[in-house]
């Protein structure tokens, strides 16, 4: 282990499953791309229930995906959201999805981000964020969503950001049981 080097190591699987060369050009596909690789996180037993991914708004076209990863890798800020953001922002060459000469970007997660995804999205440059599940089907299972409030959506609309959702709620909320019924972790209650 070397001490000042951090590793973020994806599940293989997690390159191939997407279809990379298909365009997604609503809330309705890019939320199911993500509640799809929840799903895969979760019968892979290679992660936490929750998925995302990040798209070109105008296209659809997929930029990055990324998948909760928290337990395998020992690290509690790699949530779906923040691996396919941290994912785009590799592949742009940005640190900001509203960089120079980049067309605006949406994240779709399969479900409502917490007080951390809420804020790195924020940051992230994303025109939009469309979302599965809601944060009571998560807190349902066990998992605590921080402090996201009416205020906190209000703030990051004021900013310029779009919020979709829930979009395909039961289909999302069914991998939060899914992951329930398997006895996956839940690493914050």
């Amino acid at each position: 282990m070397q001490p000042d080097r951090i590793r973020i190591d994806c599940p293989p699987w997690l390159a191939r499953f997407p279809d990379w060369d298909r365009t997604y050009p609503d809330d309705d596909a890019r939320v199911g791309l993500a509640i799809a690789l929840a799903r895969e996180n979760v019968v892979r037993g290679t992660g936490g229930p929750f998925g995302a991914a990040v798209f070109e708004s105008a296209t659809g076209r997929l930029v990055a995906v990324g998948v909760n990863l928290v337990v395998p890798c020992k690290n509690s800020m790699l949530h779906a959201e923040v691996v396919a953001l941290a994912m785009a922002e590799h592949r742009t060459g940005s640190f900001t999805l509203a960089g120079p000469g980049l067309p605006p970007h949406e994240l779709a997660t399969s479900c409502e981000p917490c007080a951390m995804c809420l804020g790195a999205a924020l940051w992230s440059g994303v025109a939009r964020i469309a979302f599965g599940a809601a944060r009571e089907d998560a807190r349902a299972i066990g998992f605590d969503e921080g402090p996201v409030f009416p205020a906190s959506y209000d703030y990051v609309r004021a900013r310029g950001i779009e919020i979709g959702g829930p979009v395909r709620r039961a289909e999302a909320r069914a991998v939060l049981e899914l992951y329930a019924r398997h006895g996956g972790i839940i690493y914050n209650p």
